[in-house]
């Protein structure tokens, strides 16, 4: 059966893109239920690898993620939530798996060299060495809890693809000890990385261009509002451009064919939408007046569970607590093993053969 492990950083709430890049996909995993185990991590100790003169960012965000997390619908009695920090033995695998990889090998990772880039490091100076590390620390996450299937966005590709390196150059040294994993990817691409309402090429917290799951339906109306379009189409009769145009990546992301018997009736489906507008006679403003009706739709029951779980917030530190024995149980069982190939376990039949040896 299938171990499945995701997460992400509390560096701040969820947002659209998250949900049609992972989110949704846990949910489908999860309401699927092919697996044995599905475990869900609130990654802080690798959120403070670029905001460790911010801890209280990254411990004040814990509560909003896991908020975010059931609201969507992701059930604890199928899936075992815990927070990273809280589970001793991923540190201790990432010490090991240290030994396995080159410096110049992390750098070249295209997501370490793109998330340098945006934020402003020198690589050679100034670039903490704990945010380097942040590929064999994820590496870690996932065998820790012998995991085959990773949902992801593409962006974390190159992480999956750093982790099967990792878990293949320890079996080979070691023996057959670690699972290598699989990326899970939605089955639309236009979902792998949501660009941001300003048209850039990626939905970012810290760009400050996301639409958040626990938006009002004021705040999404007033962000789908002032979404990015075609910059040529300045009159309703001008023929459009869906390419670039970001309110139709989002149709693309979001709408179905039922969304048109709800809320646009003159049009079947988003193709014979897309070919009006191309042609002209189509406004802007309605375009974004559909989307916001598809992504309120979405949002309401979410802001609704929100509100609900925002009354009992020991019950969130319940499950946590929960998740954390079951994580750690997972972690500590892989740990051993590891330790076990390597030849560092120290046991008492270690202790056997030592008093054995000296007393020859």
């Amino acid at each position: 059966m299938n171990i499945i492990l995701t997460g992400d950083r509390p560096t701040g709430k969820l947002h659209i893109g998250h949900y049609v890049g992972s989110l949704r996909e846990r949910l489908n995993l999860q309401n699927q239920g092919d697996y044995e185990k599905m475990f869900i991590m609130i990654a802080d100790t690798q959120a403070l690898t670029d905001n460790f003169d911010n801890p209280t960012k990254v411990r004040e965000n814990v509560i909003e993620v896991m908020l975010d997390y059931l609201s969507i619908g992701l059930d604890p009695k199928k899936v075992t939530f815990f927070i990273q920090s809280k589970v001793s033995a991923l540190p201790e695998l990432t010490m090991y798996y240290m030994n396995l990889v080159t410096l110049s090998r992390v750098l070249r990772n295209p997501t370490i060299k793109s998330e340098i880039s945006l934020r402003g490091y020198d690589k050679d100076k100034s670039v903490p060495f704990g945010f380097v590390n942040y590929p064999i620390s994820q590496a870690a996450d996932i065998t820790a809890f012998k995991a085959n299937i990773i949902p992801v966005g593409d962006d974390q590709l190159p992480m999956i693809e750093q982790t099967r390196e990792i878990v293949r150059s320890f079996n080979n040294i070691y023996g057959e000890t670690l699972i290598e994993p699989k990326a899970h990817l939605s089955d639309n691409e236009v979902c792998y990385r949501l660009p941001g309402i300003d048209g850039k090429a990626k939905m970012s917290k810290s760009l400050n261009n996301c639409i958040y799951l626990s938006d009002t339906e004021e705040e999404l109306k007033r962000k789908v509002m002032m979404m990015y379009t075609d910059p040529t189409h300045l009159k309703v009769t001008d023929p459009g451009h869906v390419e670039g145009n970001i309110v139709f990546t989002y149709l693309d992301a979001f709408c179905s064919d039922e969304h048109f018997k709800k809320y646009y009736q003159e049009f079947n489906n988003l193709s014979e939408l897309k070919k009006q507008y191309e042609k002209g006679g189509i406004g802007d403003m309605a375009i974004k007046k559909f989307l916001f009706n598809i992504l309120n739709e979405l949002l309401t029951p979410i802001r609704e569970r929100r509100k609900k779980y925002q009354q009992n917030i020991k019950y969130l530190f319940d499950i946590l607590e929960n998740g954390q024995k079951e994580a750690n149980k997972y972690a500590n069982e892989t740990l051993n093993s590891v330790k076990n190939a390597i030849g560092i376990n120290y046991n008492e039949e270690f202790l056997n053969q030592q008093i054995i040896k000296y007393q020859q």
